[in-house]
């Protein structure tokens, strides 16, 4: 009777302390500002825990934050230490999550498709009709040849 992998448990809990801390803004640097955290993935003997997070803004801010959370880590890791019941507290390693950025380029990718695809159409309903058709495709006024003869 499993309950699940224990290091994806492990890391579930560390995530809502960390995002709960950040709420509540106990880390107390303002270079943090506005971050998701993602996921966090924790390595299977729980030494290393890896946070993923995005965040608002250019890469400037981007850059800021993360080192706003390089000099955090030594406080989130003590604190998570008290927080979660562990007999040793993982390394917290934080990441940016870069798997945000190319969802929003695959979304941009088949957004633009669609729009092609619409002013495709557009433009072939907009023709004679046989303009738009391929030079081998029947015409509208020919039947196709079935194989069956009229009886």
């Amino acid at each position: 009777m499993a309950q699940g992998f224990r290091p994806d448990r492990v890391g579930d809990q560390i995530r809502e302390e960390l995002s709960g801390m950040l709420a509540r803004g106990q880390v107390h640097d303002r270079d943090v500002g506005f971050i998701t955290l993602t996921r966090v993935k924790v390595s299977p003997d729980l030494q290393l825990a890896r946070v993923y997070y995005t965040t608002m803004g250019d890469e400037a801010s981007r850059q800021k934050t993360a080192r706003a959370l390089d000099r955090a880590t030594p406080f989130i890791r003590r604190e998570i230490g008290h927080r979660v019941q562990l007999r040793r507290v993982p390394v917290i390693e934080f990441r940016f999550d870069e798997s945000v950025a190319h969802q929003d380029r695959v979304e941009q990718i088949l957004r633009d498709l669609k729009e092609e695809e619409a002013q495709r159409s557009a433009a072939m309903a907009g023709g004679d009709g046989e303009a738009g058709a391929p030079s081998g495709a029947p015409s509208v006024d020919e039947a196709p040849d079935t194989g069956e003869r009229d009886r």
